[in-house]
């Protein structure tokens, strides 16, 4: 028997013998039917830095999701990652063994930066949904053919920016489609942290530097707030002599009634509790800061909805994980009960406004 049958077989035999103490055989029924209905899933790669995140995401969510297993190429790095509390147990395979795993819906890309896209195609092209990490690549011409095939194949691209689940984020975008705000004229977002030698050789392999790496998600919700920019300029700064990594990075988006202003940089000390987003419209003023865990202040000039006029800090919900609300929404997606809020010309417009924010002129 496979490890991960017995596991199975094990898990429903030990639950189904607590229930059947106190509930009919009907329950264990249930209980079988509800595991056989999970939604098969695996992870290419397990470099990314929100790898790990997500695999421990979907073990969490097992009554939704079973790991069929996750591959990784590098031997080194899979030693590694073996045996840690997120990916033991979890069988390796072969990326054409995962991607001729029967009954498999969706793929996880967690590889390096720029073996997404590469990967992504594969995955898209055997018919299988994809949560495609960020920031997507660096050739926007393969992030095109990659959109355009699984829309011809009816598929799904979800990308992996974690901030369209943030309970505070949810409430930004609620209250400015309900027109809370006025007319939004001024968005303003920071997302810094500080990083050692090893990670700043490594965000030196690409030439966007902190912004690529961290800016992107922060310009992912502004696109969304106001659309695609007319014009985006980049002001990249190295801090350290003779080191080549963009390690401070601003980048303003032109709109004709607004300007967005983007700064990432990768030397600030703490950085994450200085990371923020901040949107102004001629009616009120949203103030995110931090980010995670979100805390929201609200100032209004009248009264909406069940808020009072003037400023005051909004009560969020307890966000249950960073990426729980990403996979539980593509659940619902795949399972045909709800739509993907982001569209494919959204996602495109917003790698396309990270590769000019990040100074990246020339698309490869």
């Amino acid at each position: 028997m496979l490890r991960r049958d017995f596991m199975q077989n094990a898990v429903v035999g030990s639950v189904a013998s607590s229930l059947a103490l106190a509930t009919s055989g009907n329950t264990v029924e249930a209980l079988n039917q509800k595991l056989s209905s999970r939604i098969k899933v695996g992870q290419i790669g397990t470099k990314h830095a929100h790898a790990g995140g997500q695999m421990q995401t979907l073990r969490k969510l097992s009554d939704l999701y079973e790991v069929v297993g996750v591959v990784e190429h590098d031997d080194a790095q899979y030693k590694q990652i073996a045996e840690s509390p997120v990916c033991r147990g979890v069988p390796r395979l072969s990326e054409q063994e995962l991607l001729e795993t029967p009954g498999l819906k969706v793929v996880a890309v967690e590889t390096e930066v720029r073996d997404l896209l590469s990967t992504s195609q594969k995955c898209i092209d055997a018919g299988l949904h994809i949560h495609l990490d960020k920031p997507a690549g660096e050739s926007f011409p393969q992030l095109e053919i990659l959109h355009q095939t699984a829309k011809d194949k009816s598929l799904t691209i979800q990308m992996g920016y974690m901030f369209r689940y943030n309970p505070a984020f949810q409430f930004l975008f609620q209250a400015v489609q309900n027109g809370w705000l006025g007319e939004v004229f001024e968005v303003h977002g920071v997302m810094s942290k500080k990083v050692g030698e090893a990670t700043r050789r490594q965000l030196a392999g690409y030439p966007g530097g902190a912004m690529f790496e961290l800016g992107c998600h922060l310009i992912d919700p502004l696109l969304h707030i106001l659309g695609i920019p007319e014009n985006v300029t980049s002001y990249n700064r190295q801090t350290i002599k003779n080191d080549p990594l963009f390690d401070n990075m601003l980048a303003v988006f032109e709109y004709p009634r607004a300007t967005a202003t983007i700064r990432s940089s990768v030397v600030e000390v703490n950085g994450g509790r200085r990371r923020q987003f901040i949107v102004c419209g001629t009616q009120g003023t949203i103030e995110i800061l931090p980010l995670e865990p979100g805390k929201l202040i609200l100032t209004l000039e009248e009264p909406q909805g069940k808020y009072r006029k003037g400023t005051q800090e909004i009560a969020l919900p307890a966000s249950p994980g960073r990426y729980h609300g990403c996979w539980t929404e593509f659940a619902s997606i795949i399972r045909g009960k709800s739509k993907l809020p982001f569209s494919h010309k959204h996602d495109l417009a917003v790698q396309k406004s990270v590769l000019t924010a990040s100074g990246i002129r020339t698309w490869k």
